[in-house]
């Protein structure tokens, strides 16, 4: 049985039927409803099929879980299922980052990695990963190839593989230390404040700090399924325990990763959320201007336009890809790449991994602070007063599928305009985005490209919209206008 990545599978087994949805980035499912047992022994079986057939088995597989409710049993099982067939497992012995369990595969040369996580989800939710031998997202070729394998018996070994507990982040810690100048970020005097969402990435951050005397204060350290009731994700309004806690420690900025620690966010030294679109920015000029590294750059379809600007002054070619980091890895794979990364926090170096790494692009976005003397606001301000202003916005509408694919289909008929701005071209690389003709550019010296994109979630019940524009207003009215839209009222000024 083959299915399309966005495709539901469903298969029998026994007498119980399940259903297993792939989507960018693995399998993600609400806990006790369809992300059981019996679906991650389904998922696995796929996963070892795929190794037993495409890859070096010998090599074994290493896996790896977060702080999500029983993520530690799951990851037992699909070890379990895995070592039945003859495939040797490394086991992390304790909650792990995803960017840690995916230097861990390459570092040991195995043949894959499982990662137990739902990344940013909320806490009712997890999901299985899959991370491919170069220690990055499984490319769409693999992740068809296992889907394929949904289903398919487990030919099992004469006698189980070994499974052997291993701690994956000391090492992980020591390439995330060196790949920065600590003593540099030490000198420089900042105060930073570290929120790990109650993830993965407790600890971390603070640990490298102390080494060298970088003064820094820790918030929702805790191992806590629950998330606090928050979702884990480094957006608003989810970051305002940071915001709050960079404000009264005056701190110079604030750095925080999602649940897997996977993905960044920041807040600057007065509390306002400095985006991913901000973030990836600031690095990129860095890595050119401070460090000139060689390499071209990957954006997703759905990131900030400020990064072309940015590319074309230094003569740097820029590819824009589908929407999910398995794209940028595939191009991080192919060619020298310097840095890639999609809308929400997920940033990759290539020298490091071809992997979405929010701890180490923590690092790095204080080495920035430090070599340029600027709190993480004066960063900003200078790339705004560069490259114009660029506002960004996102709104994540759960609503039926019918709807969903309602307002995709009316979006893809024809639209002529939003909020009073002409549609100026269309285009469909990964949903529907509209470049429109926005008055309050004309205002505005070197002002940001008005667009909007559309994007229907091939896993779930959800339709998300994302906006940017030169001002914060407009942003607003286009999310209005587009939500609006979807939900066919009649207001949509």
């Amino acid at each position: 049985m083959k299915a399309n990545v966005f495709d539901t599978v469903t298969v029998t087994d026994k007498t119980t039927a399940f259903t297993v949805k792939f989507g960018t980035d693995g399998w993600r499912g609400i806990i006790a409803d369809d992300f059981t047992f019996a679906n991650v022994r389904l998922a696995a079986r796929a996963i070892a099929n795929y190794v037993l057939t495409e890859e070096d088995a010998s090599r074994g597989v290493c896996i790896a879980y977060d702080t999500r409710f029983f993520s530690e049993r799951f990851a037992q099982i699909s070890a379990e299922v895995l070592a039945s067939a003859g495939i040797p497992v490394w086991l992390a012995s304790g909650v792990t980052p995803t960017p840690a369990l995916s230097f861990a595969v390459r570092q040991h040369g195995a043949a894959g990695g499982i990662m137990i996580t739902s990344s940013h989800n909320p806490y009712q939710w997890n999901g299985v990963k899959y991370k491919a031998s170069y220690g990055g997202s499984g490319k769409p070729s693999i992740m068809a190839a296992i889907e394929s394998n949904l289903g398919k018996p487990l030919a099992l070994a004469a006698a189980p593989a070994s499974i052997v507990r291993t701690d994956f982040c000391p090492d992980y810690i020591e390439a995330i230390a060196a790949f920065v100048d600590l003593k540099k970020i030490a000198a420089s005097g900042y105060i930073f404040a570290i929120d790990s969402m109650y993830g993965a990435g407790a600890g971390i951050l603070a640990g490298i700090f102390s080494r060298v005397g970088v003064p820094c204060m820790e918030i929702r350290t805790e191992h806590d399924p629950l998330f606090g009731c928050i979702n884990p994700e480094p957006i608003e309004p989810n970051m305002r325990a940071l915001q709050q806690a960079v404000v009264e420690h005056d701190c110079q900025a604030g750095l925080v990763t999602d649940g897997d620690a996977d993905r960044i966010g920041a807040t600057d030294e007065h509390g306002n959320i400095v985006d991913a679109h901000k973030i990836f920015s600031i690095l990129l000029r860095w890595l050119i201007e401070r460090k000139q590294w060689p390499g071209e750059v990957v954006r997703a379809f759905n990131t900030t336009r400020m990064l072309d600007r940015i590319c074309a002054r230094h003569g740097r070619k820029l590819h824009e890809v589908g929407i999910g980091f398995k794209h940028v890895c595939d191009l991080m794979l192919e060619r020298e790449i310097l840095i890639g990364g999609e809308e929400s926090g997920g940033i990759g170096i290539q020298r490091h991994l071809p992997e979405r790494d929010g701890l180490l692009n923590a690092l790095l976005l204080a080495n920035v602070m430090a070599d340029e003397q600027k709190t993480l606001g004066e960063l900003v301000a200078s790339l705004q007063r560069e490259y114009g202003e660029h506002h960004y916005g996102r709104i994540d509408l759960h609503i039926a599928d019918d709807i969903k694919n309602s307002a995709i289909a009316r979006a893809r008929a024809g639209v002529k305009e939003f909020s009073g701005m002409p549609v100026e071209r269309v285009e469909t690389l990964d949903g529907i985005k509209f470049f429109l003709q926005n008055p309050e550019a004309a205002t505005k010296m070197n002002a940001a490209e008005t667009w909007l994109l559309l994007r229907a979630s091939g896993t779930e019940p959800l339709l998300r919209i994302y906006a940017e524009s030169c001002s914060p207003a407009s942003v607003k009215k286009l999310l209005k206008a587009a939500r609006n839209f979807a939900l066919q009222t009649k207001d949509q000024a």
